[in-house]
């Protein structure tokens, strides 16, 4: 529960790829009756866990503000893409990010099992983002990002900054301009003592993306300052599991760093 008289009761975070859940429906349309094997359905379960934004509702997690998780993993719905967006990465995958199936061979969604999907899973999150946002002046959405560019990234093969900020595509900015250059610099300060001795360093902004959807969506239909910000994985998972002690190093940093924006937009 957040506290609604404190210093971070304005902000709304949005963490909307960090469950590696997946609806009964969903696993039995991608492993058929595989489904009922145990070691295969786990696997699926772990795959789309480790290819979403693992541990991202608990670094981006901070008492006082109010939070918002995906239930379900990005593969059984996309609530960072547009409803509308059809392609093979869009709201509804068919691929992971190394471009192996979701499917078995031959499956398409038709117009009735698309819309039932987007009626299950991306509307009502859609709808509960809205009413969280009322009486917020900031909306974070965390992410996490592969140390290195995936075959379905822009960016492939190519080692990724420590810290990323999406703040808005050139004509389509989600937050202030004029503040953007006061948000890196906060980033710089609180993720100092995270990043250094790392492979992964540099603060980023707009690398390799410069806009988040969720967060051009909402600023433009609510007015709220909103951002996307990306943490690389390689600073704290390695090998498919947490690094010890890394989860709460991210937590307080970004802690640190929430703090010194709600103070930049007074």
């Amino acid at each position: 529960m957040s506290d609604a008289s404190g210093p971070l009761s304005k902000l709304l975070i949005v963490t909307p790829h960090s469950s590696g859940a997946l609806p009964p429906d969903v696993i039995r349309t991608m492993l058929g009756e595989d489904a009922f094997d145990t070691e295969k359905r786990e696997a699926l379960l772990r795959r789309v866990f480790l290819e979403g934004d693992p541990y991202t509702d608990l670094i981006f997690n901070l008492t006082g503000a109010q939070q918002l998780s995906a239930p379900w993993s990005r593969f059984a719905t996309d609530l960072n893409r547009e409803r509308d967006d059809e392609s093979d990465n869009g709201v509804l995958k068919l691929f992971d990010f190394d471009r192996q199936p979701l499917y078995p061979d031959s499956f398409h969604f038709t117009s009735q099992a698309r819309e039932a999907r987007l009626q299950a899973v991306w509307d009502p999150f859609e709808r509960d983002l809205t009413a969280a946002l009322k009486g917020k002046s900031l909306l974070i959405v965390g992410h996490s990002m592969a140390p290195y560019g995936p075959v379905l990234g822009p960016d492939r093969g190519k080692p990724r900054p420590g810290i990323t900020l999406m703040m808005g595509a050139p004509g389509a900015p989600s937050f202030p301009a004029e503040r953007v250059k006061a948000v890196e610099s906060a980033a710089e300060r609180a993720f100092a003592d995270v990043l250094a001795g790392e492979a992964f360093t540099r603060v980023a902004v707009g690398d390799p993306w410069d806009s988040d959807t969720i967060s051009v969506r909402h600023a433009r239909q609510s007015g709220v300052a909103a951002f996307g910000i990306e943490v690389n994985a390689g600073l704290y998972m390695k090998e498919g599991q947490a690094r010890p002690g890394q989860l709460a190093k991210l937590n307080a940093a970004f802690g640190v760093f929430a703090g010194l924006v709600l103070e930049s937009l007074g």
